[in-house]
């Protein structure tokens, strides 16, 4: 199968197990990950602050997910979400998936007049979809070139971010 006919859409109740297991599954061998982001995804969810959530698709088989949930900044600063966790199952990677999705992810930000995005990541990676470190947005105790923003209605934010409490859950 390759990712050529591969459809990105919102996710459906239905999708919510297969959500939960593909972003186990990209995450179980990740060197710097915390093994709880599928937790993280259903708790935003339960939440009520799951912003956006698309899957990527093929056949009927989730390949992807991608998750944006508000984040709440220092300097009052409103509109702007936190991506991530954003998965693709092991087998799918660097295939082409996770960019798509970042790609569909944006312009749903776009399309919800969101006034920018933040995450945690690879600066290399992220840097190609218009993310980098803002020296005035900081996530604390996070070194600050893996924090990186995405400005998409100025003013850029300034201050503290802070994510929902969803990103504790752990089981």
């Amino acid at each position: 199968m390759n990712v050529t006919d591969m459809q990105i859409r919102p996710e459906t109740s239905a999708d919510h197990a297969a959500i939960h297991a593909l972003t186990e599954a990209a995450f179980r061998n990740a060197p710097h990950s915390s093994h709880t982001e599928q937790f993280i995804v259903d708790a935003l969810r339960a939440r009520g602050e799951l912003s956006v959530s698309l899957v990527a698709e093929k056949e009927g088989q989730l390949m992807g997910h991608v998750a944006l949930s508000p984040v709440t900044i220092s300097d009052g600063s409103d509109g702007w979400l936190g991506l991530g966790p954003i998965s693709v199952l092991p087998e799918w990677q660097g295939q082409g998936i996770g960019a798509a999705l970042m790609r569909a992810a944006i312009e749903a930000l776009r399309q919800q007049d969101a006034r920018g995005c933040v995450l945690l990541g690879e600066p290399g990676y992220y840097g190609r979809f218009g993310f980098r470190a803002e020296p005035g947005l900081i996530l604390p105790g996070v070194p600050p070139e893996y924090f990186q923003a995405l400005c998409l209605r100025p003013p850029m934010a300034q201050g503290n971010v802070s994510y929902s409490a969803a990103f504790e859950a752990i089981g």
